[in-house]
């Protein structure tokens, strides 16, 4: 501790792309020091085919970029990143390293551990031990989150499944894990048919809503094939897709045959009038933690209808907040029917996935949360690998 009584939260992730980890990172570094926790932001470069939270939705966060510390896996920038991380620990003397995202979970916790760091938290956002890379470099993730595991004082998973998962993987014990969910801020009230205008959507037609990035593990071109079997039920649908990624070309292809029933956005900063305008979010992917577009969705009170993945199902609710399917394209075409062709049930799920994320996602709750870690390590030496103190 400080002589002021202050605990210092260094927190480290690869990239603020725009996603869960860069909204969680964004929330905590604003909501701690309201807490008396001295906290500071290291982040590396976001890719070309990615969009930067910070530029889109948060320009004016306090962070530092570290130099190497992107995405990508190579020699030379990780070293340079390595270095540039104890260089960033020792001069801000922190008690807890606390890390984000695959790469700096791995870079963080390491630096930490030289620098004798009291104690080392990562963030499970999700896990990339299947649907991300070829089976032989999920093996070699797999045994270096086992190794660091043993070396950090708490494992943070977002959601109960995306721990069991991990656990089942053989990375970490019990003891050492701890379930934060996501929180996001209440949306301000939009328009509709603002919302709709702005949008390029006519006011009368059904929106569909896919919030993210346009990666293969997204299975955009899933939620595609399920969108011509609900054009051919219900024609005036719209499929709007706002987000990016490396797929994005590959996905645009596979629309033009829906013409005007898909409309890509790309990344908008106004989250709010995306949700307004919308009827349902969509999901479709392969691998998940907790989707932070559903629990947005759901604050602003839009059901969901998603895969059921990771821990997709903690957030929807299936049968109350929205309806949890199988990864097929049948299965979510089934259940996006369902919901279009009855409003009252819409509405209903939509006002219990309100009043659900109020309770359980809200943006104080999960700083909240994480004033109650910090405080329990600084009051309880036992807990984790103590390799040193400051």
């Amino acid at each position: 501790m400080t002589t002021d009584g202050k605990i210092r939260v260094l927190r480290v992730i690869a990239r603020m792309n725009v996603g869960g980890p860069a909204w969680q990172s964004s929330v905590l570094t604003r909501g701690l020091p309201e807490h008396g926790i001295e906290t500071r932001l290291l982040v590396g470069r976001v890719g070309s085919q990615e969009e930067d939270f910070l530029t889109l939705r948060e320009p004016d966060l306090p962070a530092t970029e570290v130099r190497g510390l992107g995405r990508s896996v190579r020699f030379g920038d990780d070293i340079r990143a390595f270095f540039g991380l104890i260089h960033e620990i020792r001069r801000f003397r922190p008690h807890v390293v606390h890390t984000h995202t695959a790469k700096a979970g791995v870079l963080g916790r390491l630096a930490a551990i030289v620098c004798r760091v009291p104690f080392r938290v990562h963030t499970f956002h999700g896990h990339v031990l299947h649907g991300y890379f070829p089976v032989p470099v999920a093996w070699i993730i797999r045994v270096t989150e086992r190794l660091l595991a043993r070396w950090t004082s708490v494992l943070v998973s977002v959601g109960d499944r995306v721990q069991d998962e991990l656990m089942a993987a053989g990375i970490g014990r019990s003891r050492r894990w701890v379930a934060i969910a996501p929180g996001v801020a209440p949306p301000r009230e939009v328009n509709r048919e603002d919302a709709r205008r702005r949008m390029g959507v006519d006011v009368d037609v059904p929106v569909l809503l896919f919030v993210g990035r346009v990666t293969s593990v997204k299975r955009v071109d899933r939620l595609l094939e399920a969108v011509h079997l609900v054009v051919d039920r219900l024609p005036d649908v719209t499929l709007v897709v706002a987000g990016a990624g490396d797929a994005l070309e590959e996905i645009r292809r596979q629309a033009g045959v829906l013409g005007e029933s898909v409309r890509f956005l790309g990344w908008c900063p106004d989250v709010d009038l995306l949700y307004a305008g919308s009827d349902l979010v969509v999901i479709a992917s392969d691998n998940e933690g907790m989707p932070v577009t559903l629990i947005e969705a759901a604050m602003a009170g839009v059901p969901g209808v998603t895969t059921d993945v990771g821990s997709a199902s903690e957030v929807v609710e299936d049968g109350v907040t929205g309806l949890v399917v199988a990864p097929d394209h049948r299965c979510l075409a089934e259940a996006v029917i369902d919901l279009l062709e009855d409003p009252e049930r819409r509405r209903t799920m939509g006002l219990a996935a309100h009043r659900r994320a109020v309770e359980r996602f809200g943006s104080d709750r999960l700083v909240a949360d994480h004033v109650d870690l910090y405080r329990s390590l600084a009051g309880d030496s036992s807990t984790g690998l103590i390799a040193g103190s400051w």
